[in-house]
């Protein structure tokens, strides 16, 4: 179905059988690369609506919701909220869109399924840009996620939402009331029960509290991005991603073009000027 801002809403069944949602912009026929745009932990396609919307004028670009985040079914086993499971996922979705071979935007969580899809299938990426992460996670920051996203704290109105938002996340650094409003509307959504609620499946912690087995080596995985244009975008005032690892990454892959978005914590809109320069300069090789 199309809508009105660009986008067509579709949804494919997954091969475990969960329905899972994605917005589909601009139009297939493009020769340019397509574009993968891959949220963070909670997050769903609204994060990259502008961002989308404006890279749809001359290429395609696919925003899927992770199962149990936005418009895609929840797991009714939550182990199966992991990575594994994520990737297979979204070669499933590459698949069945047609799209042998994208770049992969991806913020947080989503960067870095995006190194692992790099390393696990790297005909399929033709770049990668990092929004706000590394392959070494900062344990206050993974703690400090943690402690919100496996609990519902339902709110009454899109103000209090805000408000909310703004005590959990004081170094975000969204630049008006208006972003505000918008980042709100992506992370809430109404119940029945008349008030908004998370726009996730609050089990998807439970494998992070208790994971199944240790993370793999990350700095292993993101040594594949030695042979594809590359970048990273940081927060400022990122916990995430901090001044070090990003110091280490770019000694690592020396090829690697950054930006650090002044203000900004955990993690950048990615329509910041210097980001979309950033995105632009990879696409153009991609």
């Amino acid at each position: 179905m199309a809508d009105p801002s660009g986008y067509r809403e579709r949804t494919l069944t997954a091969q475990d059988g969960l329905r899972l949602y994605f917005r589909d912009y601009g139009d297939p026929a493009w020769t340019t690369t397509p574009v993968l745009c891959l949220g963070g932990l909670t997050r769903n396609a609204k994060d990259f609506d502008r961002l989308a919307a404006d890279l749809a004028r001359t290429r395609r670009v696919l925003c899927p919701d992770y199962r149990g985040r936005g418009r895609s079914q929840y797991d009714l086993n939550w182990r199966n909220y992991q990575p594994a499971v994520y990737l297979n996922d979204i070669r499933h979705l590459l698949a069945a869109t047609n799209c042998h071979r994208v770049a992969v935007i991806g913020t947080s969580m989503g960067g870095l399924l995006a190194t692992a899809l790099a390393a696990m299938a790297p005909t399929a990426v033709a770049g990668v840009v990092l929004n706000d992460v590394g392959p070494d996670l900062n344990d206050g920051a993974v703690t400090r996620i943690l402690n919100y996203v496996g609990r519902d704290r339902p709110q009454k109105d899109w103000d209090g939402a805000v408000a909310h938002l703004k005590e959990i996340l004081p170094l975000l650094g969204l630049k008006s009331e208006e972003d505000w409003q918008r980042f709100a509307r992506s992370t809430f959504r109404e119940g029945k029960d008349g008030q908004l609620h998370y726009d996730w499946d609050v089990n998807l912690v439970k494998p992070l509290i208790s994971p199944a087995e240790p993370l793999p080596d990350l700095w292993r995985l993101f040594r594949a991005l030695r042979t594809l244009p590359a970048a990273v975008v940081r927060g400022e005032n990122s916990d995430v991603l901090t001044a070090p690892t990003l110091v280490r990454m770019l000694e690592t892959v020396p090829h690697m073009k950054d930006v650090t978005i002044s203000g900004m914590g955990h993690a950048p809109t990615l329509e910041e000027p210097e980001a979309r320069d950033l995105i632009d300069t990879v696409l153009a090789q991609a």
